[in-house]
């Protein structure tokens, strides 16, 4: 039998559906569905109506204190599953960089004055592969793995990643995180040089010095080649995505494959982010091999605004304070709210934007994490450079970010945080 409902009726329903139905994929009872429930932002009512679309996933985590400050996590999920696809971008980078300090403090252990600030030359030893001699950004004039760590937190910068790829090596980007219990993570290439196939598995030789002369070597580390098999992985939900895509000047029209490219899943990134910020609340398998002072250096550079570092140093007409930070600050250039600081780390491609961040407010003694993945590309066209960033990505994360901030200021806490751990000095 076929029921028909009045045009009306229809619209009243539909409107009911954005209510009801979509923020229903989060927990029942949870104070992210709640969130969801009652902001009346355009942009979040938008994408809520069309979740699918968006390919929105969401993660949310209360931070509660025990007497002790000891920090116990709860964690509330909106359409969040780990083998649902989505372009990581730039939020590879965080990885990258822990991975890299975690490797440099292995071989310290051999080479005691092996640091972070050892200058360092790359070479090249395969088809594509580029050499590093100098780093004008940085103080010495070398380039150093501290450095490429730097510009990846405090600008994203691409070539930095390329680099600590490069020196971590594939196999081990993609073991080590396994390892340590993220198992939805493949760092398989290099970004924006088109690096795919073969290329991807060969890295360059690097040397690295005890004095910026580069003239006393102190360690080698030899070309190197990943296995084949790497690149084998099991397939996951809408890895091709949209109608079509352009590569270079013509246009494809069939999906993407992404099957080949990167993915951090958003639960991974989290927990990532979490075990940086928070190691001795980790359970010990997912915790990284790091120093205290290692710690300390990517606490900074992942809460270190542009225009607060002096090598590198970034001029805040191009990088304003919240560039990079689009949870609760993006959009148009602005100052982040007063007394707040963002641990974060960003991605922006092919229409996807993500943000994975630990969000604190000194002044009111609140802090949260917040993670969020939208697609943003109704044209379904990739790579060609016409993207709803601005329209709608930009302004949801930041309502997003709004919208939690406030109930988090609302939140009751039997135990006041302290935060003197996260107020950290940046001046160089």
């Amino acid at each position: 039998m076929i029921f028909y409902i009045p045009s009306r009726l229809a619209g009243l329903l539909a409107a009911a559906s954005v209510l009801l139905t979509v923020p229903a994929q989060a927990q029942v009872g949870s104070p992210l569905r709640r969130v969801l429930r009652t902001d009346t932002s355009a942009v979040v009512r938008k994408v809520l109506a069309h979740p699918d679309a968006y390919r929105l996933q969401i993660l949310y985590t209360q931070i509660d204190r025990d007497a002790q400050n000891q920090p116990h996590f709860r964690t509330y999920k909106y359409r969040v599953h780990p083998r649902r696809y989505f372009y990581p971008a730039s939020t590879v980078k965080l990885p990258a960089a822990v991975l890299a300090l975690e490797k440099l403090r292995a071989l310290r252990s051999q080479i005691p004055e092996f640091t972070p600030e050892s200058p360092l030359r790359i070479d090249s030893a395969y088809e594509g592969q580029t050499r590093v001699v100098r780093d004008t950004s940085a103080a010495t004039g070398r380039a150093s793995i501290a450095q490429y760590v730097r510009k990846v937190l405090l600008v994203s910068d691409n070539d930095a990643f390329n680099r600590l790829y490069e020196f971590v090596g594939r196999s081990q980007l993609r073991y080590g995180l396994r390892r340590r219990g993220y198992h939805n993570t493949r760092l398989l290439h290099r970004l924006s040089v088109g690096d795919k196939g073969f290329s991807a598995l060969h890295t360059n030789p690097f040397a690295f010095y005890a004095d910026t002369a580069l003239e006393r070597p102190i360690y080698v580390q030899p070309a190197a080649a990943a296995k084949a098999e790497v690149m084998q992985e099991l397939p996951r939900r809408g890895e091709k995505i949209g109608k079509a895509y352009m590569d270079g000047d013509k246009l494809i029209n069939e999906p993407m494959d992404f099957s080949q490219k990167n993915f951090v899943s958003l639960a991974d990134q989290q927990n990532i982010l979490k075990s940086v910020l928070f190691p001795g609340a980790v359970p010990a398998k997912n915790r990284f091999a790091l120093a205290p002072d290692d710690y300390q250096f990517l606490r900074r550079y992942l809460s270190m605004l542009p225009r607060e570092s002096d090598h590198p140093r970034y001029d805040a007409a191009h990088y304003p304070d919240n560039y990079a930070k689009f949870l609760l600050a993006g959009g148009a250039p602005a100052p982040l709210l007063p007394n707040v600081r963002i641990f974060n780390k960003i991605g922006q491609a092919y229409g996807f934007l993500i943000d994975n961040a630990y969000i604190v407010d000194y002044e009111h003694n609140i802090e949260f994490m917040l993670s969020a993945v939208i697609y943003v590309n109704s044209d379904e066209v990739l790579n060609d450079d016409h993207y709803d960033y601005d329209a709608v990505g930009f302004p949801f994360l930041h309502d997003l970010g709004h919208a939690v901030y406030r109930r988090e200021l609302a939140r009751t806490r039997k135990h006041r945080p302290d935060l003197r751990e996260f107020q950290l000095k940046y001046s160089q």
